[in-house]
């Protein structure tokens, strides 16, 4: 621990984080202040349909068969499960694109959330997944659920900077970030990674970036900065800090078609939370980006 930090006891319970490092910035401390107080509908009643609680967005088509007739009592029920759907299976390409991890292994989720991703790469590879989170309310919740499904031995999420990971070096066979990168400096990030990562290791993020291509960030990509308060990055600069980092791409997947079915359906569900507009406007003028890059450690 660095001597800009100290430790306060958290309550919570059974298996949270005992102590939490103090943020190292002011803006960490905001960030850990909103995630600690953040409860939207959006997030916490599609985890409900099947306890996996997830803090990112979905991909793929929409089951417009599965919705039903939207006069129906229980159609707001069913748009609820199938935009569940949508970031569980955004997850699973996330997790496609780890390459092959054994039992003896160890991932590591950084912005970890409530930790659904977490649970879903233990029950698809079995192995070890530490997870990392600025909210101490995050880390209790992913903790929690993790002791309620039976598998708090190998998941566990715990209060700290994701740019000061609490592992050893070359440690870990796999990592990522699942929308949580705007929140840092890529350069410090990808060093971290790039330090927990065994030589051939993994890291793979899906995020969404502005497109250089454009020119400077849109008043979409503004829009969506000031309701988060993140600092969305262009994809240039991505591949840049991974190239000084020694992460060297596999894959770099544009999702954008792919994510846009699932931004249209919640702009038509009751988990508005206005930031639909911006999403959805950004992705059809090419100005915002939501891409998949996975890259090996060198």
């Amino acid at each position: 621990m660095s001597s800009s930090e100290l430790t306060t006891t958290v309550s919570g319970t059974e298996g949270a984080t005992a102590f939490v490092p103090s943020p190292a910035t002011p803006y960490q401390g905001d960030i850990a202040r909103y995630w600690d107080h953040e409860a939207r509908p959006v997030n916490l009643r599609l985890g409900d349909v099947d306890g996996l609680y997830h803090h990112h967005y979905g991909i793929g088509d929409v089951d417009h068969a599965a919705l039903g007739d939207p006069a129906d009592s229980a159609y707001d029920k069913r748009l609820i499960a199938e935009l569940h759907r949508l970031e569980s299976a955004q997850a699973e390409v996330l997790l496609d694109h780890l390459g092959t991890i054994g039992r003896e292994d160890t991932l590591v989720d950084a912005g970890c959330g409530r930790g659904g991703s977490m649970v879903m790469a233990h029950q698809r590879f079995g192995c070890t997944v530490e997870g990392v989170t600025l909210s101490a309310k995050q880390a209790e919740f992913a903790n929690r659920r993790a002791g309620e499904l039976g598998i708090a031995d190998s998941v566990r999420a715990r209060v700290c900077n994701m740019l000061q990971l609490p592992l050893e070096t070359g440690g870990a066979a796999g990592s990522w970030n699942n929308e949580s990168t705007m929140y840092v400096d890529l350069h410090d990030l990808f060093a971290e990674h790039s330090r927990v990562l065994k030589v051939g290791g993994r890291y793979v993020t899906i995020t969404g970036c502005w497109n250089p291509r454009y020119g400077q960030p849109s008043k979409w990509v503004s829009q969506i900065n000031a309701h988060f308060e993140c600092n969305i990055h262009s994809r240039r600069e991505y591949l840049r800090a991974m190239a000084d980092n020694r992460l060297v791409p596999q894959a770099v997947i544009d999702l954008t078609p792919a994510t846009l079915p699932y931004w249209e359906l919640r702009a038509t569900s009751s988990l508005v939370t206005g930031i639909e507009e911006a999403f959805i406007n950004s992705y059809r003028d090419g100005s915002f980006q939501y891409v998949l890059i996975a890259a090996d450690r060198v």
